[in-house]
């Protein structure tokens, strides 16, 4: 290809990007950070791509985050990727370490606040605990989800790994984190509800 065929690309290229794409924020832990694979081959990517150019999905999730860690990097996670949209998927390593009901609740809280106070939706998504943990710690921890969001005006969404506990080759062998072939599943699952919140703040994808 000639320097000017490259240069008549390049142009094209820019003239068909967005001036400004909408921005969703998915904010987690190892359930969102693709854990034990590529990033690429992650359920974040795949909602990436399937909700097309003139949209963005940003991955702040890291492996082994709690609340307070992710309240902690906050500001500068939505300083760097002002979102339109603020997916919050954070607690489950806090309920493995039995942290206090109450102060999960505070921190998640705080998480929703910011996201609001920039204008972004916000997803806030339940996080289940395993049963040996305990049917009353279990209870108030899984309670905080819908609590805090009638609280801060967060719309509350399933745990979107709940309809594939009982599909084979979902899980990987702790039982916890999903399995690559998952990835594009979870993403079919939790793509309805970032779409309606997209479409809140009037940055909806064209139906397909």
């Amino acid at each position: 290809m000639s320097r000017w065929s490259v240069s008549l690309w390049l142009v094209a290229a820019l003239v068909a990007m967005p001036a400004s794409a909408a921005t969703v924020v998915v904010l987690g832990d190892s359930l969102s950070d693709a854990y034990g694979m590529a990033r690429e081959a992650g359920w974040v990517a795949h909602l990436d791509e399937a909700l097309g150019p003139a949209h963005r999905v940003v991955d702040g999730s890291i492996s082994g985050d709690t609340s307070s860690g992710a309240l902690d990097r906050l500001d500068g996670l939505l300083n760097t990727h002002p979102p339109d949209v603020l997916v919050v998927i954070i607690g489950g390593n806090d309920g493995l370490r039995g942290l206090a009901p109450d102060r999960l609740q505070a921190n998640l809280e705080r998480i929703v606040e910011q996201g609001r106070a920039l204008g972004a939706e916000v997803l806030l998504m339940q996080v289940r605990l395993p049963p040996n943990l305990g049917p009353r710690y279990v209870r108030a921890f899984e309670a905080v989800y819908p609590a805090v969001a009638e609280a801060t005006g967060a719309e509350w969404i399933p745990f979107f790994l709940e309809p594939l506990f009982d599909q084979p080759g979902m899980l990987m062998d702790d039982g916890i984190h999903p399995t690559e072939a998952a990835q594009p599943r979870l993403a079919e699952l939790i793509r309805p509800a970032v779409e309606a919140a997209l479409a809140r703040v009037g940055e909806a994808p064209p139906s397909e």
